[in-house]
Formats: structure tokens, C-alpha cells, sequence
């Protein structure tokens, strides 16, 4: 069984005028075969621990740990946790003009794998993955990203899910501008990755509509760089109802005493 921990995670994000601490101690730990669904307001860090666990170089981590399978991950270069078994879909994926879509995914597939795959499994490998996504054959000779729509550019998120099959997935808002077929085939993408069965996955979101196609098996509220609340699926409907007000007036009255 893998395990990502982590542990009083400070983080500050930098900018050419300052640097901000945005994660105050952020503690979870996730095994394989389960779901956590992070859920939170508008600049309450949740993004931000997903590009300091993935190592993106705007992040600094102060102090805490992050630990998978008790290697350090915080000592390990972005792309040696890429290999390590971390993935990360991002909220607004970058266009790479000039490289195809093909030649990225087997790229990162050799690079993950350790070996090339061998090009006949191969081509029938990303055909299978495209077509259950239901993601035109011709995208793979387009560069990555580049004039895809937002909903092209989050399918095409999870077939690099689906080709590396990392040990633990982390998804931002992967459901942001999805209309409800496109979010029913990510959804769908996502369920299959899950049913290994011995992979884990923290699903960053705002809203409940896609744990209802990925059902979680616990939900954290994110508030002030920190969790403050961690439930199971009931939760997440509270927060549908109710918003993210009793947390964070609990928050602000904690910072004033």
C-alpha cells in the first residue's frame, strides 16, 4: 500500500514584489485506494498545496514534509517526483507550441516507465485511452494544448492519467468549465484510474456536481492555508448547502483570540 503524508506543510508563494505565506500547516495523509476531496474558498491555498507538493518553483516550502512511501518528496527535483509515482492535472494546463501531443505522451511515458514502450502496444494503448474519452485521433498530431478548448485541454489532463497511472493523482479543479457531457467523460476517466484499486487521488473542486460522478471517501475543508474540518461525502453536501461561512467565521474568530 502507498502512502502520501504530509506534515505541518508551510508554504509561501513569490512574487517580484514579496513573498506570502499562503499554506499555515497543512497535515493529511492519503493511501492508495482512496479519495480525498478538498473543498474551499476562493484563495484559501487549495491550489497552492497542489503546486508545492508537485514542486512548481513560485511555491517555497518553509517547513512540514511531504512524504510518499517515507522518501522525502520536498528533496526530489519536479520531474524525479513525476517518476516517483506524483501527478499533477492542473487548473489551467499550459500550451507547449511546437511538441505534438504524441511525442509528449510517450515521452513522459518513457521517462515515467523507465524504458520506451514498445510502439505497436503503444499506438494501441493511446488509441483505447483516446477513445474513451472520446478524444478525436487527429488531437495527436496537434502541439500540446495549443487552440484546444477548456474542456479539450482537462480530457486530455486525464488521458496523461490514464497512460502514466501514477500512484497518487492530484487534480485541480479539474471540473472547472466542464459542460456536463465533457464532465461525465473526466469523471468516467477518473473512475477507471481509481479502479486499480491500489492508487489514491486528491480531487481539488469548488463544487459537489463532479463527486457525484467521483464519489469520495473523505472531504476536507480548506480554509486560511490549512484544513480545518474533514468529513465523509455528507459533508460536501453541507457545504452545498450551507457555503463555507461557519468555517470561516470559526477561522477569523480563531486569528482575533
Amino acid at each position: 500500500m502507498a502512502t502520501l503524508e504530509i506534515k505541518d506543510l508551510h508554504a509561501d508563494v513569490v512574487t517580484e514584489e514579496e513573498s506570502k505565506e499562503i499554506l499555515t500547516g497543512v497535515n493529511l495523509t492519503v493511501r492508495s485506494g482512496e479519495t480525498h476531496a478538498f473543498m474551499g474558498p476562493n484563495g484559501s491555498g487549495k491550489s497552492t498545496l497542489a503546486y508545492a507538493v508537485a514542486g512548481h518553483p513560485k511555491y517555497t516550502v518553509t517547513s512540514g514534509s511531504v512524504l510518499l512511501d517515507g522518501e522525502d518528496v520536498l528533496e526530489m527535483s519536479v520531474d524525479e517526483r513525476a517518476r516517483a509515482g506524483l501527478f499533477l492535472a492542473m487548473q489551467y494546463p499550459v500550451e507547449v507550441p511546437g511538441v505534438s501531443m504524441s511525442n509528449f505522451l510517450r515521452s513522459a511515458a518513457t521517462a515515467t516507465r523507465g524504458e520506451a514502450p514498445q510502439i505497436r502496444h503503444w499506438v494501441k494503448e493511446v488509441k483505447q485511452a483516446m477513445s474513451n474519452l472520446e478524444i478525436d485521433e487527429s488531437f495527436s498530431e496537434r502541439s500540446v494544448n495549443e487552440g484546444f478548448s477548456g474542456g479539450e485541454k482537462k480530457r486530455h489532463e486525464i488521458l496523461q492519467l490514464d497512460l502514466l497511472n501514477p500512484k497518487f493523482a492530484i487534480l485541480d479543479e479539474t471540473d472547472s468549465g466542464l459542460d456536463v457531457d465533457a464532465l461525465r467523460v473526466v469523471s468516467d476517466g477518473i473512475n477507471r484510474y481509481r479502479q486499480n484499486g491500489d492508487r489514491g487521488v486528491l480531487l481539488i473542486t469548488h463544487y459537489t456536481r463532479i463527486l457525484k460522478h467521483v464519489r469520495p471517501d473523505y472531504v476536507h475543508v480548506f480554509v486560511g492555508g490549512q484544513v480545518v474540518e474533514s468529513g465523509g461525502p455528507e459533508l460536501a453536501d453541507e457545504l452545498e448547502e450551507s457555503g463555507y461561512v461557519r468555517f470561516t467565521n470559526k477561522k477569523e474568530a480563531a486569528a482575533q483570540s
